[in-house]
Formats: structure tokens, sequence, C-alpha cells
């Protein structure tokens, strides 16, 4: 294909500007991924960096830039550096900002009881594992659990130059309600206090630098929400969901408040989707079925996956130990990594893609 070009730099750049990066619909040179192109003999190396670590569509994209330089004449060998850098949001100057935090991500619901947490910890870790820095702010004021989940419900905060160091543990710094006060003792707390609360945990943590910030929200629509949409730019929302028609209903509300807040909406996470027993192929859609799917076409925005019950799941939210930490390589783990990859690349189209 590319015979006619003489072997250097520009017919590199040009073999490589034919490979797409089909999330973006854009080429990998106009993305500026491509960089150190090397001619050495026959051989030609260079470095590939994606647009995210998580990128789903990784391998597709390294295969593609492989064969294109390979169809060049002269060429024998290639050898390629992948990398991977996380575009920061472009911020309102009339939000706070925080410093060194590329994006950060609502996970939130409805209502109750939908696993909420659950996925904003395995989401967490999951990101992380693919080479993300992550953090996770519990944002759940009255009622904090990600320290539990995340196996850090012992920290004692400490401080370094006015700031608070972060909990962490599995690779994600974490901060929380539930270091500042006993197990046993309730927060009773009216929005101006849980507005305070939740400014300090973005301005006064010590969160370094992340790529992505999970705020694990309350359920519902009210202050906590409306204070961290309103406080700083959130790049976009996830909604957690069931299959039952009550969790689909509040999670159209979920909807409802982001659109409303001009949050992107990164879309739908189905957790507790079907039971599927060990070593059986049979699948127990107990909650009903294809629910969380469903609303994501209605309303247009994109279907994340689906998260099955599973006695693991529970387990590692217990004792601190996230199932994609704990048992990684099981299908409940690589169905949290596909929604990992899936986040990522939205909050990439959010970020890069061209607007048409």
């Amino acid at each position: 294909m590319f015979g006619s070009n003489k072997l250097s730099e520009k017919s590199v750049k040009k073999a490589l500007s034919t490979v797409m990066d089909p999330d973006l619909n854009q080429d990998i040179v106009s993305l500026g991924m491509i960089s150190e192109i090397k001619i050495e003999g026959s051989k030609v190396s260079f470095k590939l960096t994606l647009t995210t670590p998580a990128c789903p569509l990784k391998e597709k994209i390294e295969g593609d830039a492989r064969q294109a330089v390979m169809a060049i004449d002269g060429v024998e060998s290639v050898e390629m550096e992948t990398d991977a850098t996380v575009a920061g949001q472009k911020r309102n100057s009339d939000k706070l900002q925080v410093e060194g935090i590329k994006h950060i991500i609502a996970v939130t619901s409805g209502k109750g009881g939908v696993g909420k947490t659950t996925v904003s910890i395995n989401l967490a870790v999951a990101l992380k594992n693919l080479g993300a820095r992550v953090g996770i702010l519990d944002s759940d004021i009255t009622g904090p659990n990600c320290p539990l989940m995340l196996g850090v419900d012992d920290y004692e905060p400490q401080a370094k130059d006015n700031r608070i160091i972060p909990a962490e543990n599995y690779g994600i710094k974490c901060i929380s309600m539930a270091f500042f006060v006993a197990k046993d003792t309730p927060l009773i707390w009216r929005g101006p206090m849980l507005d305070k609360a939740i400014k300090q945990f973005l301005t006064d943590v010590d969160w370094g630098e992340l790529d992505y910030l999970i705020v694990d929200m309350p359920p519902g629509t009210g202050d906590a929400q409306l204070t961290m949409i309103q406080a700083t730019d959130v790049s976009g929302g996830v909604i957690v969901t069931t299959p039952q028609e009550v969790a689909l209903l509040d999670g159209r509300k979920g909807l409802a408040m982001f659109q409303q807040m001009n949050v992107p909406v990164l879309g739908f996470v189905e957790n507790m989707s079907y039971f599927q027993p060990p070593g059986s192929e049979e699948r127990f859609d107990i909650f009903g079925t294809g629910g969380g799917r469903k609303l994501a076409e209605e309303y247009d925005v994109p279907f994340l996956g689906e998260i099955p019950l599973d006695t693991r799941i529970r387990e590692g939210g217990d004792c601190g130990k996230p199932v994609v930490a704990s048992d990684p390589d099981s299908a409940v783990a690589r169905a949290f990594t596909e929604v990992a990859k899936q986040v990522a690349a939205n909050i990439s189209i959010q970020t890069l893609a061209p607007v048409s």
C-alpha cells in the first residue's frame, strides 16, 4: 500500500495516519498519539500514547499501527512502545479548581440498595489495575461505606502542610467522613454542613496527581449531589440501577438530575443483573431482565454493562477485599473491568472527540 514511499519519518507518519481511533473517529497521528519515530535500516520504532490506560481498543489500535508500518516498502521489523496519557477536562473558571485531578466521575443511583458503592469501589480498582491513577471520594457524609469496602476503615487521618493525607489501599486513595467520626456515631447534619464537608474533601485533601477521582454519591438527588455538581467540574456521571422496575424509575431521576445540571452521562450500569450458578450455563434473571439496557436505549445514553449476582462481591465488600482485587480473573471481576474500560473510553470521547 505504501510501496511508493521512501522509508523515512514522513512515510511512517503517513502510514500511521491511516490508523483510526474508532471511538474518537480521528487518526492516531492527528490525535498526537505518535512520537519518537526512529529508523535503523529496515527496523522502525515509535511510541504510541493512548488517551487512557484503560482503552478498550488498545489491542486493535496497536495491531493496526503495527500492520500499517509493516506495509511500508523496506520495513522488516517494527518495535512499538505503548504508553497512555489522560487528557484533562476543560475547566470552568467559576468553579473550584482541584489541583492534580484530571477527571471527576460521579457514581450515583436514584435509590439505595442497588450496589452503588460496590460498583464505585470495584470501578476504581479496575481503573487502577488498567494503569490509571485513581482516588475515591465518599460523599455519602451521613452513611459512608467506602472505607469498609476498600479495607481502610481503621485509618486514622493525618495531615501534612495543612492538607489531609488520604487513606490508600490497592493503589486507591480514599477520603471519607468515616475517618473523622466514631463508627456508631450518627451525623445529623443540615445541608450547609454537608456542603462544607464535601468542598473540603475536594480542596483540603492531598490527592496528588490523579487521572480519575471517583465520587461515590449518596442515593437520591439531594444536597450532596447538588454540592458536588455545582462546586466543581464533573466530567461525567455513571448511574447504577438494577433490573426491577422500581430501581429503573429512580434511575430515570438520576439521569434527569445530570441532564438538568449539564453533566454528561457516561452511561448506565445494571447491577445484580442475573445469577449463574458455578459450573452451570443456566442464567437466572431474579430481578427481571434487560431493564438497564432498555433504559439506556430509551434515553440514548451508553449502556456500560451488566454485573451479575455473585457471593464474592458481597464477601469482598464485607471484608475490604474488592473482587476485582481479590479475584481479578473471575467472570465478575472481568465484568467490572469491561465497565471501567467503557467509562474511560467515554471520558476520552467527551474530552477529545471533535465537535460535529
